[in-house]
């Protein structure tokens, strides 16, 4: 049973219209379509539900999740459940990293799909050295994006996808203009006359730990706190113990000893660990996806240890060696 998101309707039912052209027979995926409280509900509650994967909201998994433990005596078999869900993916950025590479990539990773990713970059940490140059550098690729329509292709970014998304962003987007912690270095602009754009946004912020940081958007908005550059072990541990969130997060530095460093001490922060690359834009069948702690199940979709989730293991024995007493060997009469 496939129950897309109300708001993705339509690419869902394209997907689905792909699959059987190309060859995939009728019943085998059962399109779903409806309210998410009344399929939902149905549907996990039903005595012949074998297994759950979500992909979306972490509230809305644990209420999931909820519901299925009330259910136990229900259903036929304990159903698996995976979980892929939010996210607060972090650039951590060593004062041997290089600039242009940590702009470009901070862009692409923040503000691609208006930041309407699991994945999106929403949080960086910069080096104090650096942090001039980078700074220059942001301001000037955000101010060349182009929004406009998705048909347009010259367009890097469109709207975001509803009034709900719309109104929670640029709640963020206030919040932060009054706040005396955070000043806003690029953006923060937003525009419902026609369709729901919010221009992105760049937000630095004093206050590591400032809602913006700890908590996710899933919009195009980028938190950016400056740290002493000697400060970068102290640093690291202040990007791991922030968010509950553990999906995805990058490195950047040409130092290969700061890469070891952050490797261990971010190793339970990312299901999805980035060296030198954005934090976002793993590809099904070459990167295993997904993270832990309230991102998720960390089951890694798009690969075999996701399938081998679904798959319930019976083991065969047969003998052909016929018994001839019950007695095993050491009860026989030693007289």
């Amino acid at each position: 049973m496939w129950k897309p998101s109300s708001t993705a309707l339509l690419g869902s039912y394209l997907v689905l219209q792909i699959l059987k052209e190309a060859g995939l027979p009728d019943g085998v995926i059962n399109f779903t379509p409806g309210s998410g409280s009344v399929t939902g509900s149905t549907l996990v509650t039903h005595p012949d539900m074998a297994g759950l994967h979500f992909t979306g909201g972490t509230a809305t998994f644990n209420h999931i999740w909820r519901e299925i433990g009330e259910n136990l005596e229900n259903y036929k078999a304990y159903p698996r459940m995976v979980g892929e869900t939010g996210g607060k993916n972090f650039h951590v950025v060593h004062k041997s990293a290089d600039v242009e590479h940590v702009a470009l990539n901070t862009v692409r990773g923040a503000f691609e799909y208006q930041g309407q990713k699991c994945s999106a970059t929403s949080r960086m940490y910069a080096p104090s050295n650096l942090w001039p140059a980078l700074r220059e550098r942001l301001v000037e690729v955000v101010g060349s994006l182009k929004m406009g329509c998705v048909r347009d292709f010259d367009s890097f970014m469109c709207a975001v996808i509803d009034r709900t998304s719309f109104d929670k962003i640029s709640g963020y987007i206030d919040r932060a203009a009054a706040s005396p912690d955070c000043e806003i270095i690029a953006g923060g602009g937003y525009d419902d006359t026609k369709g729901f754009f919010i221009e992105p946004t760049i937000i630095l912020t004093s206050d590591p730990h400032y809602e913006s940081m700890a908590e996710e958007i899933f919009g195009p908005v980028l938190t950016v706190y400056v740290y002493d550059e000697n400060a970068y072990s102290e640093t690291l541990e202040l990007c791991n113990s922030t968010s509950n969130y553990a999906l995805t997060g990058s490195v950047f530095a040409q130092d290969r000893a700061a890469v070891v460093e952050a490797s261990a001490a971010l190793r339970n922060a990312a299901g999805n660990f980035y060296i030198n690359d954005k934090s976002t834009g793993s590809i099904v069948g070459q990167q295993p996806f997904g993270g832990a702690r309230q991102s998720g199940t960390n089951d890694k979709s798009g690969s075999a240890i996701n399938l081998l989730r679904w798959t319930s293991v019976r083991s065969i024995k047969e003998n052909f060696v016929p018994l001839t007493s019950h007695e095993y060997p050491h009860m026989a009469s030693r007289d």
